[in-house]
């Protein structure tokens, strides 16, 4: 009888954890290519903006060198708080935001809508829908001023002029859009400028509605109606969201429209031009600094909401 020796079964070793030294080493390998971007976009934006808010604690004028630059605590916030020129231009940014975030999500949605159903054209039709939120602001601003409101050549007027010569008026009316209407023609151009993107980000929600869901509506016979309120809105729901905050952070911030189509007259100065009047015009630095602080804290807040918005959107869709 032979024995046949064999060799002794081991269990398996469990993979030991790398020692606490190699794994910062392997750390800091992976972060070290991110470090020259992270002091670079450090540099470009924390810098200046340390700078600002400490220059907003200094009273400096330009105008006014006799009295020096000195620290003065919180009486430029105080200056600017109380200013009324100032409040104003906080109200009607906070009106333009309001209206041309709400319209354009409106207009978004119904161009969402039918650009979701398959047609003849609709690539053509994306393209031609996508285009003035591509156009550079100033040249919008530019566009909606002299080829759009003007008074004497602008299209308005001139289809205006078509409509009442066909109902027999030899002297229609030529409305001065800018000088009549000067809040509706900056929030028209906003508008306009901003539909877009509002229809791309709702346009990416109607496309990702689950299948099979509305497969099961139209086989128990829901409506149209149906559907669109009791699946498609739903759905749509942190996709607007998105929308109104990521709009009202940039809406917020125009500068272009105020500037080129009433240069802040007649009560639409908002507080990206207040802020260019008190730097620009009264040189007031501190006060200018001041304001611009309080402005982006005010983007801050919205922002952190946005944040919150875009995480929450990625969360369900990884479910």
């Amino acid at each position: 009888m032979t024995v046949i020796d064999t060799p002794p079964t081991t269990a398996p070793t469990a993979d030991l954890p790398a020692p606490a030294g190699l794994r910062k080493t392997s750390d800091w390998a992976r972060r070290a290519p991110l470090m020259p971007a992270l002091i670079f976009m450090f540099i470009i934006t924390q810098l200046p903006f340390v700078a600002t808010l400490v220059i907003s604690f200094v009273r400096w004028n330009a105008l006014r060198p006799d009295l020096g630059k000195h620290f003065t605590g919180l009486s430029n916030y105080q200056a600017v708080l109380s200013d009324p020129d100032f409040r104003s231009s906080i109200i009607f940014t906070v009106i333009l935001t309001v209206t041309v975030v709400v319209v354009s999500l409106f207009l978004g949605l119904l161009l969402a809508l039918l650009l979701d159903k398959p047609f003849r054209g609709r690539g053509i039709v994306r393209t031609m829908l996508i285009a003035p939120f591509l156009i550079v602001p100033i040249a919008s601003a530019l566009l909606w001023k002299h080829a759009l409101l003007n008074p004497v050549y602008g299209l308005f007027n001139g289809i205006l002029t078509g409509i009442w010569k066909i109902f027999g008026s030899d002297n229609p009316p030529q409305p001065d859009w800018v000088t009549e209407h000067p809040r509706l023609s900056v929030e028209m151009a906003l508008i306009w400028q901003w539909t877009p993107f509002m229809m791309l980000i709702l346009l990416a929600g109607l496309q990702s509605r689950p299948a099979d869901a509305i497969e099961a509506a139209n086989m128990d016979g829901a409506s149209s109606w149906q559907m669109f309120r009791f699946l498609t809105l739903p759905h749509l729901r942190q996709y607007l969201e998105l929308g109104g905050l990521l709009g009202s952070i940039y809406v917020v911030q125009n500068f272009d429209a105020v500037f080129t189509i009433t240069s802040g007259g007649q009560g639409t100065a908002n507080l990206p031009y207040s802020i260019y009047n008190i730097f620009f015009t009264a040189h007031d630095y501190g006060q200018a600094s001041a304001a611009g602080v309080i402005v982006v804290i005010g983007s801050i807040i919205i922002a952190t909401f946005a944040l919150r918005v875009v995480s929450s959107l990625f969360q369900e869709e990884g479910r």
